[in-house]
């Protein structure tokens, strides 16, 4: 049974895998998996917004109880409060029930061990394995939930970031909360900190996290930002562990404009180990050429913040993320954190007199072209000597000055061929060309 994805265990929150049993049956192969027969061990647990989370919690808790856990719940936190919790708190692992920027029907499940990090490919098929076995079951005695406010120690976390930020008392700023986790601690912590907070998507009722708000959903932000003379917005997903911006004008601000803006402003300080940056393959070619121009390289992963964390991890690097605002700050901490996100942005401003458009001007973004073809079955495209033989001559082309990336779809059967560069009418001849081939050798 294939349970975990790029992002932990998601699906529609009801339907299998993520139906009562199921999730019962997660927890306790969870006990079985990290800690083996001894016991007790302690696991913390928190939730967004979603009205399925409840339930979802009271199964999670079934299972780990039945393991003889200790269950702890923080309640609605973002995700990397439990991660940072997990690390410091003295638990064995965090568990994170969210379907991140999905919309309310869907639900999910974020293992983070003692360290902080999430689950290793090694551990998620253990538990995969284990769930599959029919010779064991659940015990159907309720799980047994202490519920606590744990808030206090990863917000004081945070406020760490600003020890040293400069002038930033009143500064007005709006927060779109998405309706999601942050919504009951954002806007108070960014009070506390002096910020005047006009706060967005905070009136969640399980139904509407996400829902026309929120980081996929700017324009809202926008608005507000232009309608009350704002400096910047600021927007997280439905778990609080993605920020995008927008500037004083309304100009969407996204996550490579801010590894951009942080990677400059930390090796200004020392902060930035092997001078270098890690994102994944959709960054754009123009935060490869930016960093590059300024003694900096990119290293790239496959899609997904636990690439981004593994490599960072790997190679002692600082500083890491995704283009849809998933930013790692490992000083901070080893999975991206929306709040993290929005003070080291603040701060970078506070510290260099310049407001968010000037800082994210340093990004010249590339025309970008995508196509999708579809194909029969997955193979080795580049072992078929027509497309080979486009392939190399578009990449001989683009020289250093573009980029082409080919790669199947994880879910259905199309091959997606993406290319930039600096003229659009260009990359759009090339990649339609490349297209044809494809459909002529695979379709």
């Amino acid at each position: 049974m294939k349970l975990f994805g790029t992002d932990g265990i998601r699906g529609k929150a009801g339907v299998a895998p993520l139906e009562p049993e199921t999730v019962a049956r997660v927890g306790a192969a969870l006990i079985r998996s990290m800690m083996g027969s001894a016991s007790p061990h302690r696991f913390v647990i928190g939730r967004d917004t979603r009205e399925s989370g409840a339930w979802v919690e009271q199964e999670l808790a079934r299972g780990l109880t039945s393991g003889g856990a200790t269950v702890i719940s923080a309640g609605v936190v973002p995700t990397p409060a439990i991660a940072y919790l997990a690390r410091t708190e003295g638990f064995d692992a965090g568990l994170v029930i969210s379907a991140s920027h999905n919309p309310y029907e869907d639900n999910g499940i974020k293992v983070f061990g003692g360290s902080g990090v999430k689950l290793t490919a090694a551990l998620e098929a253990s538990v995969e394995t284990l769930v599959a076995d029919s010779s064991w079951q659940v015990s159907a005695a309720p799980g047994v939930i202490d519920r606590q406010d744990l808030s206090a120690p990863y917000l004081a976390h945070l406020a760490l970031i600003l020890d040293d930020a400069g002038p930033l008392a009143g500064m007005p700023i709006v927060v779109d909360c998405a309706n999601g986790a942050t919504a009951a601690m954002a806007p108070a912590f960014l009070s506390s900190l002096g910020f005047d907070v006009r706060p967005i998507g905070v009136t969640p009722d399980g139904r509407n996290i996400n829902l026309d708000c929120g980081s996929t959903h700017l324009s809202g932000l926008a608005r507000e930002v232009l309608a009350t003379g704002a400096r910047l917005g600021i927007a997280f997903d439905g778990d609080g562990d993605r920020a995008l911006f927008v500037d004083a004008s309304g100009a969407v601000v996204d996550g490579d404009a801010v590894l951009l803006i942080a990677a400059l402003h930390m090796k200004q300080e020392g902060r930035l180990p092997g001078d270098a940056v890690v994102a994944t393959v959709m960054s754009n070619i123009g935060l490869e050429l930016a960093l590059r121009e300024r003694g900096i390289t990119l290293v790239r992963t496959a899609v997904g913040d636990k690439y981004v964390m593994e490599e960072m991890v790997k190679h002692g690097y600082s500083l890491g993320g995704e283009q849809s605002g998933h930013i790692i700050f490992a000083d901070h901490l080893f999975t991206g954190d929306g709040l993290a996100t929005a003070l080291n942005v603040l701060r970078i401003m506070a510290q260099s007199g310049r407001e968010l458009a000037d800082l994210a001007g340093d990004l010249v973004t590339y025309p970008q072209v995508l196509v999708n073809v579809r194909v029969k079955q997955r193979s080795d495209y580049l072992q078929v000597p027509a497309i080979a033989e486009i392939v190399h001559r578009v990449e001989a082309a683009l020289d250093g000055h573009g980029r082409l990336l080919i790669r199947y779809s994880g879910t259905e059967p199309l091959l997606r061929i993406m290319l930039e560069g600096q003229d659009q009418a260009e990359i759009r001849g090339w990649a339609d060309e490349i297209a044809t081939v494809v459909k002529e050798q695979l379709a």
